[in-house]
């Protein structure tokens, strides 16, 4: 063991005379890992944050969009549908129509968006099935026994419930293009639905502003022919969208528009990354006011210990060799911080959870109420690469803390600081 290393470790511990640079030392240790900690736990909510929101949105829209340019809609997508259901990484490709109407239910009414699906295909597409709460997207067609002769409609939980109906209720659909003329002038397309089921995605939007029915009744409700508004394509894995939107270009030429998740909802994501920085950026401002905590500790060791740094000099330590011994002290310092902190902060961040339902036990509230924030958990996701560059930035942080105290150590004349003793 080197000099440096055995003194800077001996350093540590202060005499009994000097336990109050003993405690500055462990309260610079508890703030470096205080703001270890509150990274990892805030920046691990954030993440889980935007994987549910991501897994929400993507759940109920398809990772790729195929729109025609200039068109009402795509006509024939079957041949569509088989080459781009050849290309590699897609899994499934479905048709969709694209329409918004008032929903009206003689209680309540509402403007959504009705999409036309095939019942069929949409598992291919998107995870509709999965949210699906109650009835059978199956059923969505009018010669199924549910209500023969009549079309049926899946709307969303919050929906349904502003509307007042439930399964098995009917419904108009109503849409203000396409009117049908009377003597008093042009009146809405109306047309009776019944509620074959009841989704729920846990995003407010959706859950209250969208709809769905088999694409031969939005064709014929709507005028459309044999005609679609697009294609969804879903894939085995999200990140390769841009690259697979490249290949659907290529093939099917520039008359198609094509879309993927990223540019579907760019604002958004954009906006939770840029927070996620922001919220980087101010939490490092923890662990920079532990570091002057170090700062302050190492400038009064330097002091304690002057006649010890002019002894040593005369032995004949170099000025290298007494900056690595205060170096070697703040390192530790926050180092040791930096580790506990890590562990406080992945303990945390694993049991999120847990911490939360028995705070909110312990002091009778609800931090998260579900009807308000669609929340079942707090979602809470590690990224070991943030985890990386909190831990590298503390390090970072601590070995620039050390830096001006060591290096005035290093400058101090053995021969003014014994002259008197």
């Amino acid at each position: 063991m080197s000099y440096e290393l055995f003194i800077g470790l001996r350093y540590l511990k202060a005499k009994r005379k000097q336990a109050f640079l003993s405690l500055i030392t462990l309260i610079s240790m508890a703030g470096v890992g205080l703001g270890v900690m509150a990274l990892i736990v805030v920046l691990s909510v954030m993440s889980g944050f935007e994987n549910d929101l991501r897994a929400k949105i993507l759940g109920m829209n398809a990772h790729i969009r195929v729109l025609k340019r200039g068109e009402v809609g795509i006509r024939n997508p079957s041949a569509l549908i088989r080459e781009i259901r050849g290309l590699p990484h897609v899994v499934g490709v479905s048709a969709f129509t694209y329409n918004e109407v008032m929903l009206s239910s003689g209680r309540s009414v509402s403007g959504v968006v009705l999409r036309g699906i095939d019942p069929l295909m949409e598992g291919e597409a998107t995870d509709l099935k999965k949210y699906l709460k109650e009835g059978h997207l199956t059923q969505l067609s009018s010669t199924s026994l549910s209500a023969p002769g009549l079309d049926g409609i899946v709307l969303g939980r919050e929906l349904a419930r502003g509307l007042g109906v439930g399964l098995g209720d009917r419904l108009n659909v109503i849409s203000p293009l396409g009117g049908v003329l009377t003597p008093l002038g042009i009146a809405p397309k109306a047309k009776p639905f019944n509620v074959v089921g009841i989704f729920e995605a846990g995003m407010y939007e959706y859950d209250s502003k969208l709809a769905f029915i088999s694409i031969p009744a939005a064709q014929k409700f709507f005028g459309m022919g044999e005609v679609v508004s697009g294609l969804e394509v879903k894939l085995d894995d999200i990140y390769t969208a841009k690259g697979v939107s490249r290949e659907i270009q290529k093939r099917l030429g520039y008359s198609y528009f094509i879309q993927d998740w990223m540019q579907m909802n760019r604002n958004l994501f954009s906006a939770l990354k840029h927070e996620k920085i922001l919220l980087f950026i101010i939490l490092v401002m923890i662990i920079l006011v532990a570091a002057f905590g170090i700062v302050s500790n190492l400038i009064m060791v330097v002091m304690e210990k002057n006649k010890d740094i002019a002894i040593l000099k005369s032995m004949g330590a170099t000025s290298g060799g007494i900056m690595k011994i205060f170096m070697i002290e703040g390192l530790v310092i926050g180092g040791t911080g930096t580790i506990l902190g890590l562990l406080g902060g992945l303990a945390v961040a694993f049991n999120l959870e847990t911490i939360a339902r028995f705070i909110e036990r312990l002091f009778g509230f609800e931090a998260f109420p579900r009807d308000v924030y669609y929340l079942d958990k707090i979602p809470s996701q590690v990224n070991p690469m943030d985890v990386i560059a909190i831990v590298s930035t503390a390090i970072i942080i601590s070995f620039l803390a050390t830096i001006y105290p060591s290096w005035q150590a290093s400058r101090l004349d053995p021969v003014l600081a014994i002259r008197y003793e």
